[in-house]
């Protein structure tokens, strides 16, 4: 019989993804080495869209956003899962920091959702309604949406949690390698059937609707596209939208499968548990380290735009030396 009796939980001990040190070694390696180019590519293209006035426009205002967002988003899990990978640590984590740990994904990655769907919805004002672009798009009304979307993602992610916070009893091994709230959800107990239900409706609001929202824009813009008389003009409009397209299908495919994907299964529970590990890899490291790359091998500003900052930066380093 199962134990449910409540008790106070003071740390997890999180599985990790696997128990071999060689594994370990190679993962820590791989891991280390893609965090860095998260780092390093997000840093790089927010400096150069700061200091870069041609590039002081509302798609890449809010491209600023995304870098600064998955740097951060990378940064509250990677770090701390180096450190139980190749340390004695042995995954064990505070009930403090866990949940911290929670809430701040949870809180950065419904922004990228809906950050994501705002870029859509501006390049659909910037390719149908081009005169009106400016007037539409203004930066009191950018600065606004931005506001509304870090504002309500941290109500949406964090006011029904800490309405009935979590009561945990049956243990304190987490079956995975971050505090994710589908595995803390495992060893909590009481009303299983309140967070669940709110899994459901929070994604519903955060996911599958900035997603129909988003396929939705592209739909007319596709179609004003294809009314573009010239060749060079549909490449052009394409191309812009390209790099966008490919970072929603990678983060939404993924998250959507982990948070409105079934929850009960009852065969194959390792393979399930290694799909679940490949999906959250995807969308909490790799899509973060791709973000800049995409958004920057794809656009000619930005790499003109990081030639000049790179050849200025050259000029006052032998300038100095000079000196």
């Amino acid at each position: 019989m199962e134990n449910n009796t409540e008790t106070d939980v003071t740390e997890f001990i999180l599985i990790g993804l696997s128990q071999d040190v060689k594994t370990n070694t190679l993962l820590f390696v791989l891991f280390l080495s893609m965090y860095i180019f998260t780092v390093c590519g997000n840093v790089i293209l927010t400096c150069v869209i700061i200091t870069s006035p041609h590039l002081h426009t509302p798609m890449y205002y809010f491209i600023c956003n995304l870098s600064f967002l998955d740097l951060f988003y990378s940064s509250c899990t990677v770090p701390n899962m180096l450190l139980d990978i190749i340390t004695v640590k042995g995954g064990r984590i505070s009930h403090t920091e866990c949940i911290t740990q929670m809430f701040t994904s949870l809180f950065l990655g419904e922004t990228e959702c809906y950050l994501l769907a705002v870029m859509a919805y501006d390049r659909y004002v910037a390719i149908c309604f081009p005169l009106r672009y400016r007037l539409i798009m203004s930066w009191k009304k950018c600065q606004t949406i931005d506001s509304i979307v870090w504002t309500g993602s941290l109500l949406n992610s964090t006011i029904p949690i800490i309405s009935k916070p979590f009561r945990f009893c049956k243990g304190n091994i987490v079956d995975h390698f971050v505090c994710e709230i589908l595995a803390l959800l495992k060893l909590s107990c009481g009303d299983i059937l309140y967070y669940e239900v709110m899994i459901y409706f929070s994604s519903f609001f955060s996911l599958f609707f900035p997603f129909a929202f988003i396929l939705m824009s592209y739909v007319c813009i596709i179609r004003a596209v294809l009314k573009i008389r010239s060749v060079e003009g549909r490449t052009k409009a394409f191309s812009t939208c390209a790099s966008h397209l490919t970072v929603v299908f990678m983060f939404y495919g993924t998250s959507m499968t982990m948070y409105l994907g079934p929850r009960k299964y009852t065969s194959e529970k390792n393979k399930f548990i290694c799909i679940i590990y490949f999906i959250c890899i995807i969308y909490a490291i790799i899509t973060p380290m791709l973000n800049p790359m995409i958004y920057s091998l794809r656009n000619n500003e930005v790499k003109r735009a990081v030639k000049k900052l790179v050849k200025k930066n050259h000029l006052n380093t032998i300038w100095g030396c000079a000196v």
